[in-house]
């Protein structure tokens, strides 16, 4: 799959978005390191902060598949109009945890223009927890 098939993907998952609280809608659509495509939306909750972020979705729908590895992940996000919509903090940090050196980020706004970033760019001095030895 490339580029521009991962950002539609996203845009379709954008479209099932449950935002009825802050009205920002967010798609994300994920390669995996078999090649396989899974999507997640944010959905939001009354209940807040028990919403989930679309990324977050997207992850969970790769590992209940048997998806181990990101090897490109697509976000489209926003209230009307697309706009560079970087992961959160927290989802910056689960991508992280799936990710190695090559994994991209791609984020797209509504002129079409395309940014490509790396985790570590998103995320400088992660936080890495180190294998308990047993």
């Amino acid at each position: 799959m490339d580029d521009k098939q991962l950002i539609e993907a996203a845009k379709e998952a954008r479209e099932n978005a449950h935002a009825p609280y802050s009205n920002y809608f967010v798609g994300a659509a994920i390669v995996d390191d078999q090649g396989s495509v899974h999507r997640g939306c944010n959905v939001e909750n009354a209940a807040y902060p028990e919403g989930n972020c679309a990324e977050a979705n997207a992850i969970g729908a790769m590992v209940a598949a048997g998806g181990k590895k990101i090897s490109v992940i697509a976000a489209v996000g926003g209230s009307d109009a697309l706009e560079f919509c970087t992961p959160c903090g927290g989802c910056r940090q689960s991508i992280l945890e799936f990710s190695d050196d090559d994994t991209r980020v791609i984020l797209l706004n509504e002129e079409g223009k395309i940014q490509n970033y790396s985790i570590d760019e998103l995320l400088p001095l992660a936080f890495r927890l180190r294998q308990a030895r047993l």
